[in-house]
């Protein structure tokens, strides 16, 4: 087989096809009962020929069914899940908020961040609340996008959120930014009187599997709410199945405050670019026939959950920039649905 035919047998597996040529091993496998583990196995040696992919886990219940690393990526080893970290914090600020460090979602963010408001600030910043910029819905210019480079370039970055010009009211339409996640680092920073990373290893780390193993700072030493935060596809997973439980750790804990994750879960507005809905740092769509809240980031950083089915897949990808990333992002759904399809079928 030539280089090019190998690249056009991939993309025919990659466009509109997918899905059922990725669903094709369990339907051949179950018809034959052959066991759902080798159904899922198939699946996944198929999958290697998603070229960005670098490692999936699916798990059901807790217990890992099925777990790969491609081109000799592990599970273990580190890795950048970029904008998938809007979760994490989703979960820190649930944290305070169930602790008392914060007042409730509808608490106003200016009088936390009164020092770095601009003074020629437009009067609908005092408006926004915490819930706003959880799901972006704070109404300023996205500093996510074409202008992220040019916001992170700068010398303060939460000043350079709060200085953005307002697109929408605060409360209107969703417009995805991480200088939105970025604020609520700088926020949980002032309220508690330590840095965010702190933060999530006293709240999250306690979680068997869980942990942080580098995370980007900005130039005044506040961590990058909501980006640049590696950890291990099997931390990412342990993090989901505290959202899976519905806010407690393996030994029946309550990390999250009762009634968090139905509230971050909860639709609060719609993409208008995928017509996904949001809630508080997730996203909210139906794959393979069932409901699923999905953490998401640049490249393919993907954590799934379907409650239904007690289902939670990590799907980590190469980070690397490319023109393709949806497109890879829409391939990584199908294989999710796939996924999804032939565990409610075994």
């Amino acid at each position: 087989m030539t280089e090019r035919q190998s690249f056009t047998t991939r993309r025919d597996l990659l466009r509109g096809g997918a899905a059922l040529a990725l669903a094709a091993p369990f339907a051949s496998l179950a018809s034959r009962g052959e066991a759902q583990d080798r159904s899922l196995a198939a699946l996944l040696e198929q999958a290697a020929e998603l070229a960005f992919l670098e490692t999936v886990i699916v798990a059901r219940n807790g217990e890992i069914l099925a777990e790969r690393g491609y081109s000799g990526q592990s599970t273990s080893a580190p890795t950048n899940i970029k904008s998938a970290s809007k979760s994490v914090i989703s979960a820190l600020v649930g944290v305070a908020i169930g602790g008392g460090v914060l007042s409730g979602v509808d608490q106003p963010i200016a009088p936390i961040l009164r020092d770095e408001v601009p003074s020629s600030a437009d009067p609908r910043i005092e408006r926004i609340t915490v819930g706003h910029l959880l799901s972006m819905q704070a109404g300023l210019r996205p500093t996510s996008g074409a202008d992220y480079g040019r916001w992170v370039s700068g010398s303060n970055w939460v000043r350079g959120a709060l200085a953005q010009p307002f697109e929408d009211d605060p409360g209107g339409r969703m417009l995805y930014s991480t200088g939105s996640t970025h604020l609520l680092s700088a926020i949980l920073t002032e309220v508690t009187g330590r840095p965010t990373l702190d933060n999530a290893q006293a709240w999250l780390g306690p979680v068997e599997g869980f942990s942080i193993a580098s995370w980007q700072r900005d130039p005044q030493g506040i961590y990058l709410g909501g980006n640049e935060m590696a950890m291990s596809p099997r931390s990412l997973l342990a993090f989901g199945e505290v959202w899976r439980r519905g806010g407690t750790g393996p030994d029946g804990s309550q990390v999250l405050p009762r009634g968090w994750v139905d509230q971050a879960w909860t639709p609060r507005t719609t993409s208008r670019w995928s017509g996904d809905g949001y809630g508080y740092g997730w996203f909210l769509r139906t794959i393979g026939g069932q409901e699923v809240r999905f953490a998401w980031g640049y490249g393919g950083q993907m954590l799934y959950i379907v409650p239904a089915l007690g289902l939670s897949l990590v799907m980590t990808s190469d980070e690397t920039p490319r023109p393709t990333t949806i497109e890879d992002r829409d391939r990584l759904h199908e294989l999710a649905a796939a996924i999804i399809q032939g565990l409610r079928a075994g």
